[in-house]
């Protein structure tokens, strides 16, 4: 009896803590998308899965966030609104994707390189930090 009670009561616990789910990208641009989509959103955590997880872009992402914590409302909801406009996405080499775009709230041209690692595409934002074409 108690086993059942407690097999039951693990069964529960583990449907009320469901973990969100995110589609692995199928190529650069999807990365590049659904990255730029989550950042503009505000949805951190779908923005960290679509991220190279090193600790450089860790923190960036932090930062991005930060920032976007102390947007007015008003202001994230245009971000919101924003749709992603992309000006020049072009392959560097089989595993190397530049993706240059700009949003319809901002218009800052944004630069990001997309990368393969272990066979996943991931949007990685040191070249921001550099400055790099």
């Amino acid at each position: 009896m108690k086993r059942t009670v407690g097999v039951l009561l693990a069964i529960a616990l583990a449907g009320c803590h469901s973990e969100p789910s995110f589609t692995r990208a199928e190529d650069a641009q999807d990365a590049g998308r659904e990255f730029i989509r989550a950042s503009l959103d505000g949805n951190y955590e779908k923005a960290r899965f679509y991220l190279l997880g090193d600790s450089t872009n860790r923190l960036l992402l932090q930062k991005w966030k930060s920032t976007y914590d102390s947007l007015s409302s008003e202001e994230k909801l245009k971000y919101r609104d924003a749709e992603i406009r992309p000006i020049d996405i072009h392959t560097l080499n089989d595993s190397v994707t530049s993706y240059k775009y700009y949003n319809t709230f901002k218009k800052d041209t944004t630069t990001i390189k997309i990368v393969k690692v272990n066979g996943e595409w991931v949007a990685d934002l040191k070249e921001l930090m550099y400055n790099i074409r």
